[in-house]
């Protein structure tokens, strides 16, 4: 009898169950990240690039509705994500007796952390579009405000920091211990999701970096250019299922 036709053991589908819950987690976060620094990054180059004042101030408004905005939404967000994978890994270790190894888990912690950062830096520059619309006692209030947040985010990278590397160096002590959890054959995502996803998130990827890159002024695309990366970076996102 074939292993993928033998009875799963006790336990084998909550765990599946689990495993697809923490991977749609994890799409909705980088969804959410990708899709955040897209808009920013867009929203923040049509303002610099407005020929009047009145054109510049909506813009202005909308950048700095899309960086408020997006603090929770990342948070909450990953917070789900890891409160889901927990959830997961505790299960597979139950039932296992054995943990996953967390490589991948480091990385994508970096990841994380970098797409935090960028999301920042872009957040930190929206005085400048106030100033630019010729609001400047706003501008003045909004900078003592990114001041305050630029100390805290400061402090919670230190901590972040510190924190990630003890637990990357108890990931690399449980990986030479253990192999990490065994394949699941009864997992029904195991081996059987879209090959198109990767690609997907690698377009947008590229999509959200050539707007950095724009925004960095490493290249000035025209503005339905700018328009189209938007686009390409957020139906990447939204349509991958993985």
């Amino acid at each position: 009898m074939l292993l993928t036709e033998m009875a799963p053991p006790p336990g084998a589908e909550a765990v599946a169950g689990l495993r697809a819950r923490a991977r749609t987690a994890r799409r909705g976060a980088f969804v959410a990240l990708s899709s955040s620094i897209s808009l920013l990054t867009t929203a923040q180059m049509l303002a610099d690039r407005a020929p009047t004042r009145e054109q510049t101030l909506p813009l202005a408004v909308l950048s700095l509705a899309v960086f408020v905005a997006a603090l929770p939404t990342l948070a909450i967000t990953q917070y789900v994500w890891g409160r889901r994978a927990r959830l997961a890994r505790r299960r597979e270790h139950e039932l296992y007796a054995a943990a996953p190894s967390g490589r991948a888990r480091a990385l994508s912690r970096l990841a994380v952390a970098a797409g935090w950062v960028v999301t920042l830096l872009l957040g930190w520059t929206a005085p400048r579009q106030f100033r630019q619309a010729a609001l400047y006692a706003f501008a003045d209030a909004l900078s003592w405000a990114v001041e305050a947040l630029a100390v805290l985010s400061c402090a919670a990278g230190v901590s972040f920091l510190l924190w990630w590397a003890r637990d990357a160096l108890g990931m690399l002590a449980r990986a030479g211990r253990s192999g990490g959890s065994p394949g699941d054959p009864w997992d029904p995502g195991h081996g059987a999701r879209p090959r198109g996803g990767a690609a997907l998130w690698a377009g947008a990827a590229v999509a959200v970096a050539a707007l950095l890159g724009a925004r960095a002024h490493l290249w000035e695309p025209a503005t339905g250019v700018v328009y189209a990366l938007l686009t390409t970076a957020l139906v990447c996102g939204v349509v991958t299922d993985e």
